[in-house]
C-alpha cells in the first residue's frame, strides 16, 4: 500500500532526524522476520538503538540528499538493495550490539523451492512415522527398515544442502517428522561508521587477527621496499641486517675486523674449539642438574638398645 504524502513527510522527517543524531548504523535484512519479532526486538534494544525500515526508493532519496550537504553519506544508498532497513546507534561496542540482534531468532519450517541457509541432516534412529509411510524415504534414498511397528532411519542421513533450493519431498518428509530446521532472524549486512561502509563480517575479527593482517602488510611493504631499494621504516632494519652480513662477509675474506666479526672469524679458524666448548658447557650443566642431593646423616641407634630393654624381655 503506497503511503499518502502526509505520511512520506513524516517519514521523511523522521529519518532525517535519526541520520543526523546517530553517527553509525546498521543496515539489516528482515527476510522471513515476522512483524511480532521484529516488535520484541524493538523492545529490547530501547535505549540502544533504533530500528527503521521502509521502501527501499524512499530511503535512498533521503540518503542521497543527506550526502549532498554531507559527504560522509555518499555511498550509504548503494547498499540499500532487497528487504533491508536501518538499525541507528550510537553504541561503540557494535559487536556485542550485533550479537544482541542476532539473538532475536524462531525456528521456521523448510519452504518448498527457498535456498537452504544451513545444512540439514535427519539423525538416525526410530521416527514416529509407520511403516505405511516408506515411500517418503524411498523417494529420497534413505535407508530405513522396520522396528517395532515403526520406520527406523539406519543413518544419519544429509537431506537438506546449504545453498541449494529446497526439494518439495524434503519439505514433506520434515513435515511429517514435525523437524523444523531453520532459524530466522534479523541478519545484519553492513556497517556505517562515521562515513565508512564495510561488511559485516569485520566485527568479527579480534585485535590479534587485526594485528596479524597489519603486520602482514608491513612485510609486504618492506618486501617491495627492499626489491625497489627504496628505504622506509618497514625496510630500514633488513637493511641494516643485510649491511651487517656483507660487513662480515668482508671481514672474514680480509684481514680487517670489528669486534661483532671477531668471533666468526675465529669460530672459522678454529671450529673444534666451540665444538669441545658447546659438549663442556653441557656436560657441566648435566652434572649440576644431576648431582644427588646430601644424605641425611645416620640415625642413631634405636631408642630400645638406647634404654636397654626390649618389650618382649
Amino acid at each position: 500500500m503506497p503511503l499518502s504524502p502526509e505520511r512520506k513527510a513524516e517519514y521523511f522527517d523522521k529519518m532525517k532526524e535519526l541520520l543526523g543524531t546517530y553517527t553509525k548504523c546498521f543496515i539489516v535484512s528482515v527476510d522471513n522476520v515476522g512483524s511480532n519479532q521484529l516488535q520484541k526486538c524493538r523492545i529490547a534494544l530501547r535505549g540502544q538503538a533504533t530500528i527503521l525500515m521502509g521502501k527501499n526508493t524512499l530511503m535512498r532519496k533521503i540518503v542521497r540528499a543527506k550526502a549532498e550537504k554531507d559527504s560522509r553519506f555518499s555511498g550509504l544508498d548503494e547498499v540499500l538493495v532487497g528487504n533491508v532497513g536501518f538499525l541507528f546507534t550510537n553504541n561503540d561496542d557494535l559487536n556485542a550490539l550485533r550479537k544482541q540482534v542476532m539473538e532475536f531468532k524462531v525456528p521456521a519450517a523448510a519452504k518448498s523451492g527457498q535456498f537452504a541457509p544451513v545444512d540439514v541432516w535427519i539423525p538416525k534412529g526410530t521416527t514416529p512415522l509407520d511403516p505405511g509411510q516408506t515411500s517418503f524415504f524411498q523417494a529420497l534414498n534413505i535407508a530405513t527398515k522396520i522396528a517395532r511397528g515403526a520406520i527406523e532411519i539406519l543413518t544419519d542421513v544429509k537431506l537438506i544442502t546449504k545453498g541449494e533450493r529446497v526439494s518439495s519431498g524434503a519439505v514433506a518428509l520434515l513435515t511429517k517428522l514435525d523437524i523444523r530446521p531453520f532459524f530466522f532472524g534479523i541478519a545484519v549486512l553492513q556497517v556505517f561508521d562515521q562515513g565508512c561502509v564495510y561488511d559485516a563480517k569485520i566485527l568479527d575479527l579480534s585485535e590479534n587477527d587485526m594485528l596479524g593482517k597489519f603486520w602482514l602488510g608491513v612485510n609486504m611493504v618492506a618486501s617491495l621496499c627492499l626489491e625497489v631499494g627504496y628505504p622506509t621504516l618497514a625496510s630500514i632494519p633488513h637493511s641494516f641486517q643485510n649491511a651487517f652480513k656483507k660487513l662480515v662477509a668482508i671481514s672474514v675474506e680480509t684481514d680487517y675486523t670489528f669486534p661483532e666479526a671477531q668471533i666468526f672469524k675465529d669460530f672459522l679458524a678454529d671450529p673444534s674449539a666451540f665444538a669441545s666448548a658447546a659438549p663442556a658447557a653441557a656436560a657441566g650443566e648435566a652434572a649440576a642438574a644431576a648431582e644427588p642431593e646430601p644424605e641425611p646423616e645416620e640415625e642413631e641407634e634405636d631408642e630400645d638398645e638406647d634404654m636397654g630393654f626390649s618389650l618382649f624381655d
